[in-house]
C-alpha cells in the first residue's frame, strides 16, 4: 500500500517535497493556508538562482545549492520556465575587501563553483559603470521566474494525482493511537502516515503545534526592494553584488537586472514586525511578544542592534541612503533614479543563545520531518531539498 504524506506550506520547498514523495510512489496531500501557491518566500524574493560560492563547504546549503542549479536550470528549460544563466560579479569597491574576495575565491572553488578573480578592467568589461578595484566572476548564477516553477511543479502534481489544497489552514496536529499523524484543517480532518513541515516563516509554530520541540525560533527579517527607473536601467548589464559580511547571512543590498530587463535593487534587512510583515505599518502583538519573549533575540540584539541594526532601519526610512549604498557600486546611482518596489520577509531561524542559524535546518521526529530554516538559497536548491527530505521520511515510516 502506498504511504500517504501531508506536505503543510506550498512554498516552491513544500512542493519540490511533495514532487519528490509522488516520484517515490506516496499518496501526497499538500496544505497551503493561502489562495495561491508560493504566496510569501517564493513570491517575494530577488529570483536568482544561486550558485552556491558563500557557504562553508561540506554544508547543506553548499552541497544542495551547487547542485541545485544545474538541477533548477534543467528544470526550468524542460518545462518551459524562463530562466538565463547570466552570471555575477561579486565586486570589492576598496583595498580593505580585497583578502574578503580571495577568500570569497577560494570558498568558490572548494564548493566546486565556476569562478575566477578577474581585474578592473575585466570588470568593467561587463559592467561599464561598476566602481570595483577586483572582482569575482561567477559564471553559473541565473535568473528565472519561481512562481512559474511552482506552477509547472503543481502541473505535475496534479498529473499525479496529489491532493492539492489552498485556502487551508493547519489548525491541530495531532498523533493518533493507531500511528497516523491528524491535521485539522477547520472543515476536514487529513489522516497521513507523515508529516513534512514546510510552513516557512510559521515552520516552528507548526512543530510545536504537532508536539515536536524544535531548538530554532523564526524571527522574521524584511528585505526592501526599489527598482530603477526604466530610463536608468542601462547602467547595470547584469548582476552587481558587493563583498559580504562574513559574519550575517545576508548579502547586501545589490543590483539584478530581472528577465523582463528591470533592474531590482535590494535587499536591506530590517527586523520585521509580523511574521508576513512586508511593510512597516504591518505589526502583530502577538508576533512582536512572540520574539520579545525568545531569549536569544535579546542576546542577538546585544551583538547587532548597533550600529548594523540602526544602519539597516535608517536605510529602510530613507531613499538616499538606500541609493548610496547602491552608489558604492554603481557610483551613477543616485537617489532620483530609484521607485519603491516591492520587499520580502525572510524567515531566519535563531537559537536561544542569539545565534543566526547560518545553514538549512531539518529535525526529524516520529513520522515527522521538520523544516526549520530554509532561506536563500532554498529556492535555488527545492529540487535537491525535496529529494533530501523523501529520502529522511522514508526513514521515519
Amino acid at each position: 500500500m502506498a504511504r500517504k504524506v501531508t506536505v503543510i506550506g506550498g512554498g516552491i520547498v513544500g512542493l519540490a517535497v511533495a514532487r519528490s514523495l509522488v516520484q517515490r510512489g506516496a499518496q501526497v496531500t499538500v496544505l497551503e493556508k493561502e489562495s495561491r501557491w508560493g504566496a510569501h518566500q517564493t513570491g517575494h524574493n530577488s529570483n536568482v538562482v544561486h550558485a552556491g560560492l558563500y557557504y562553508k563547504p561540506g554544508s547543506l546549503k553548499a552541497r544542495m545549492s551547487v547542485a541545485g542549479n544545474r538541477s533548477m536550470v534543467e528544470y526550468a528549460q524542460v518545462n518551459g520556465v524562463p530562466v538565463e544563466v547570466c552570471g555575477k560579479l561579486v565586486v570589492a569597491t576598496s583595498e580593505s575587501e580585497l583578502p574578503a574576495l580571495e577568500v570569497l575565491a577560494q570558498r568558490a572553488e572548494a564548493n566546486g563553483v565556476p569562478a575566477k578573480l578577474i581585474t578592473q578592467g575585466e570588470a568593467r568589461e561587463y559592467e561599464p559603470e561598476v566602481a570595483a578595484v577586483a572582482a569575482l566572476r561567477v559564471e553559473s548564477t541565473g535568473i528565472i521566474d519561481f512562481p512559474a516553477v511552482c506552477a509547472a511543479i503543481v502541473r505535475e502534481l496534479e498529473t499525479a494525482g496529489a491532493d492539492l489544497r489552498l485556502s487551508t489552514p493547519a489548525l491541530a496536529i495531532r498523533t493518533s493511537e493507531q500511528g497516523s499523524v491528524e491535521v485539522a484543517t477547520g472543515d476536514a480532518i487529513v489522516r497521513s502516515d507523515a508529516l513534512v513541515n514546510c510552513a516557512g516563516l510559521h515552520s516552528d509554530r507548526v512543530a510545536r503545534m504537532a508536539g515536536f520541540t524544535p531548538k530554532a525560533r523564526i524571527v522574521p527579517f524584511r528585505g526592501e526592494y526599489y527598482e530603477l527607473r526604466p530610463d536608468r536601467s542601462h547602467l547595470v548589464k547584469g548582476l552587481i553584488y558587493p563583498v559580504p559580511d562574513p559574519t550575517l547571512p545576508f548579502l547586501g543590498v545589490h543590483l539584478t537586472r530581472m528577465l523582463d530587463g528591470s533592474v531590482h535593487a535590494g535587499p536591506n534587512a530590517v527586523l520585521a514586525l509580523r511574521r508576513e510583515g512586508y511593510r512597516w505599518g504591518d505589526i502583530s502583538v502577538g508576533d512582536l511578544l512572540d520574539t520579545a519573549r525568545f531569549p536569544g533575540t535579546w542576546r542577538l540584539a546585544r551583538k547587532y542592534a548597533f550600529p548594523v541594526g540602526y544602519e539597516e532601519v535608517r536605510r529602510s526610512l530613507s531613499k538616499r541612503r538606500f541609493a548610496a549604498s547602491l552608489a558604492k557600486l554603481v557610483p551613477a546611482v543616485g537617489a532620483a533614479d530609484l521607485v519603491r518596489s516591492g520587499a520580502g520577509v525572510r524567515a531566519q531561524a535563531l537559537l536561544p543563545d542569539g545565534s543566526l542559524v547560518d545553514d538549512f535546518l531539518v529535525e526529524q521526529g516520529h513520522r515527522q520531518v521538520h523544516v526549520l530554516n530554509a532561506p536563500s538559497p532554498a529556492a535555488t536548491s527545492a529540487l535537491e531539498i525535496g529529494n533530501h527530505l523523501a529520502e529522511l521520511l522514508f526513514t521515519t515510516i
